[in-house]
């Protein structure tokens, strides 16, 4: 494994020393253009992308039993993929079995065979993309960038934060304790890092590679098996991520179902909940609603459970030295994947006498109304709405906006928006309705997709006690706020810090408060309900493995 090393060993130590200095750093391009990937790799990834369609998926797992899989592409197109189903009862003990060799590889190497799959990872990521593409809903670039070099980077983030826990500890010591006039006592000491047991990686729909990966190598590089539980609408970026996993692992000698895939028979009976309770499961990740979240906390007591869940993200606007940019920002912002992120904001909080900006003064209908305005004009191309909006992942959220325009004044009406090159595509533009402080019981709950509020609020002290309890009552992952005062940014500032949540201040630009960046930006704090886990810090690895040692006098 030693070669394997080698050939990561620089790409590990940058990483290191991004998530030590916080600055930007990736080696995984964004840019999908053939200088970074190859002149053909956006055609060979399509092409192998629909060579997965109307197939068999073949996955190298113990106790297959069958097949299934029904998933329907938010664009209008049957995917009829079909994937392994595998009897638990054979596969558990396979993979708890396979722990030791995965153990006796050390952090060297498990991290290079980490690092090994996330370098295939990417060089296969148009495939993946046009596979995100075409499960989550996202448009194209979002699911190339999201679904490939970024969550690619938040996988590698994991890896560097394990690897920096277990190194804390060295892997050897000589112990020499003085005696006086005696001969010291001396002891040889191994210490090695033991993971916890089998993991299991429970996906989401919307972000089938973001939100899996930093679970996935967070428990590979700390010595888990792992296996992934992908959405029954979203296997196949899942399924692909698996494969490739097990190819580096079969290469290396080692048990390929320490990676393994378990999907639903049927996907409207899905069996998450029991494989969840099973004793040989030690450790949980989760991304999704809170009830199944709260649910696997509180009932799954057997295993580390790492739970992101919903939430309300808020934004506070004070006052503005820059009226337009700040509209364009938010405009891109609500309009980014159709809201279908769990840091879009959903409250927009601005006083009721309204705000100060460079182009005078604004009143809150002004400020709510120019807002749509600017949804709608950013909107206008039809091929920028349909790469920005991307598609509506579930029936349940297209409904959910279509049924919340009676829940406030509507300002900007959600449209039905036709894609330009897929005529099925299930598309909404976002809503956008004003409401009074007062109702809270409407705007303090999470309402899913494409669905803002404008909350007139009594003032600035009394927009930022209710972001501020929002996010304390009901959780959020952003926090965003606007104001030319020092004195209120950093007022803003202290209500973020109290509630747990992150913020952003002031953004005008081509940063947004519901994007982060890998081995700089902490995503979720797990210090609000939205979130019990960071990505990534060092608590998100630390628990996942012991370290056992063993002790004996020195020979001669």
């Amino acid at each position: 494994m030693s070669t394997l090393f080698e050939k990561h060993q620089d790409t590990l130590k940058s990483a290191l020393n991004a998530i030590q200095t916080r600055d930007y750093w990736s080696p995984y391009s964004e840019n999908p253009s053939p200088r970074a990937y190859g002149e053909t790799a956006n055609a060979d990834g399509e092409a192998a992308f629909k060579a997965h369609l109307n197939g068999a998926f073949f996955l190298d797992m113990p106790g297959i039993v069958g097949e299934a899989g029904a998933e329907v592409s938010p664009y209008g197109i049957d995917l009829n993929v079909k994937y392994p189903l595998v009897d638990l009862d054979v596969l558990l003990p396979e993979m708890e079995s396979a722990r030791q060799a995965w153990r006796d590889q050390g952090a060297d190497g498990r991290a290079a065979v980490c690092l090994e799959i996330l370098e295939r990872l990417n060089k296969r990521s148009f495939e993946i993309a046009y596979a995100v593409m075409h499960t989550s809903g996202q448009g194209f670039m979002m699911a190339f960038q999201a679904g490939g070099p970024h969550a690619q980077d938040r996988g590698l983030e994991a890896v560097a934060y394990g690897y920096s826990a277990m190194t804390h500890t060295p892997g050897a010591a000589t112990w020499t304790k003085p005696q006086g006039k005696h001969d010291p006592l001396v002891l040889e000491k191994k210490f090695t890092t033991v993971g916890r047991g089998i993991g299991l990686v429970i996906g989401c729909s919307t972000f089938p590679t973001w939100n899996t990966y930093p679970g996935m190598f967070a428990d590979l590089i700390t010595g888990n098996p792992v296996i992934v539980k992908p959405h029954p609408a979203a296997i196949l970026p899942a399924a692909i991520s698996v494969q490739i996993a097990q190819d580096v692992l079969k290469e290396h000698g080692l048990p390929p179902h320490i990676v393994s895939l378990v999907i639903d028979e049927d996907a409207a009976k899905p069996g998450t909940a029991e494989l969840a309770k099973r004793d040989e499961i030690k450790l949980i990740d989760f991304t999704g609603n809170t009830a199944f979240g709260d649910w696997l906390e509180q009932n799954c007591t057997q295993a580390q459970v790492y739970t992101e869940k919903a939430g309300v993200n808020t934004i506070v606007i004070d006052s503005t030295d820059d009226y337009k940019g700040m509209l364009r920002n938010l405009a891109f912002t609500l309009s980014l994947y159709s809201g279908q992120m769990c840091t879009t904001p959903q409250d927009i909080f601005v006083p009721k006498g309204g705000i100060e900006t460079d182009a005078g003064h604004k009143s809150f209908d002004e400020v709510a109304a120019d807002l749509g305005m600017a949804i709608t004009k950013f909107l206008s191309d039809p091929e920028r709405a349909a790469m920005v909006l991307g598609a509506i992942q579930a029936d349940a959220t297209a409904a959910r906006v279509d049924g919340s325009n009676t829940l406030g004044t509507v300002v900007r009406e959600s449209d039905v928006v036709e894609h330009p090159h897929f005529p099925n595509a299930r598309m909404r533009s976002p809503l956008l309705m004003s409401i009074d402080a007062a109702d809270e019981a409407t705007y303090m709950q999470e309402l899913f997709g494409p669905i803002s509020f404008v909350v007139k609020a009594d003032d600035t002290n009394h927009a930022i006690e209710l972001a501020r309890r929002a996010v304390k009552s009901h959780g959020a992952i952003t926090m965003g706020c606007y104001s030319s005062s020092d004195a209120v940014l950093d007022q803003i500032e202290d209500a973020a810090l109290d509630a747990g949540v992150a913020l952003s201040c002031n953004l005008t630009g081509g940063i947004f408060v519901n994007q982060s960046a890998a081995y700089s930006d902490f995503h979720a704090t797990g210090a609000n309900p939205a979130a019990n886990a960071c990505l990534s810090d060092l608590a998100y690895v630390a628990n996942r493995f012991r370290v056992v040692q063993s002790r004996r006098h020195p020979k001669g």
